[in-house]
């Protein structure tokens, strides 16, 4: 599916097309052929208006650095530049790398839309702080680590094949679309699975799996309560049926404010990682 149905997000935005092996020529000729072979995937473009679906998903600004792993012909990257994002694509086929540069010049965004013959699943993209893919689910599977490792708050926007076992964010579905026609967007979440105290001594122990969170918390009178919630990056809500905390995660410290449930005053609550 479009690039190497994704050989290059690994910069910061990858859903552009599915790129596969390359043909051995390169060539100002060089056209692909949907659906031809690459080495992970079969090349399939976005439609444009998915792309563009896309970086709005992601809210792209100028101060985003996107990757696509699988870049194919670079249109998720060049949409990003034009955007004034700065971007990379990966693609594993070298045919397909020129005709991104090209593109890239056409368009007008040489500068700020770079791409370079690579292996998806070797690629850096750890400074991303967008990735725009179109990849398979067993492509995902891969590189779901990676990703998951990445800073808290890095979008992930994806083209009609979800990360496996990692709920979406948000899901959109295209209007009047014929095909590949659903985004996901998936957000990067703090790690805070452990334990972290208040300066009252009372504790709380999470159990994370990606955004979402289980655990317990044991009050300053002994009391033990399940709490459960999720992280939007840093950005926390916890909720024991009884008290409400909505708060941001800073490192090792939790700064935020705790309510009653039903609604009433809020005070000033810290957390502070004990393991």
């Amino acid at each position: 599916m479009r690039k190497s149905i994704g050989c290059a997000l690994i910069f910061v935005l990858t859903a552009s097309s599915l790129v596969l092996p390359a043909t051995a020529q390169t060539t100002q000729d060089f056209a692909p052929t949907v659906g031809q072979p690459g080495k992970d995937v079969v090349w399939v473009p976005s439609p444009e208006e998915t792309v563009a679906k896309m970086m709005e998903v992601g809210k792209i600004t100028a101060q985003d650095f996107v990757v696509d792993l699988g870049s194919g012909d670079g249109r998720n990257v060049i949409a990003a530049a034009k955007l004034g994002a700065r971007g990379l694509g990966v693609e594993y086929n070298n045919d397909m790398v020129e005709l991104s540069r090209r593109n890239a010049t056409k368009e007008g965004v040489a500068q700020r839309a770079q791409f370079v013959q690579g292996d998806m699943y070797q690629a850096d993209f750890s400074k991303a702080t967008v990735l725009a893919l179109f990849l398979l689910t067993s492509n995902l599977q891969v590189l779901r680590d990676k990703i998951f490792n990445l800073q808290p708050g890095t979008r992930v926007v994806l083209n009609t094949f979800p990360i496996p076992d990692w709920t979406a964010d948000e899901q959109v579905t295209i209007d009047n679309c014929t095909s590949w026609c659903t985004v996901y967007l998936n957000i990067v979440p703090a790690k805070i699975a452990g334990t972290w105290r208040t300066q009252a001594g009372a504790e709380m122990t999470l159990t994370q799996s990606f955004q979402m969170l289980t655990g317990t918390a044991k009050m300053a009178d002994g009391q033990t309560v399940a709490v459960s919630g999720r992280l939007r990056g840093n950005d926390l809500t916890l909720s024991s049926g009884k008290q409400e905390l909505t708060g941001r995660v800073k490192g090792n410290v939790i700064e935020g404010t705790q309510r009653p449930a039903g609604g009433g005053a809020t005070q000033q609550i810290t957390l502070t990682r004990v393991n």
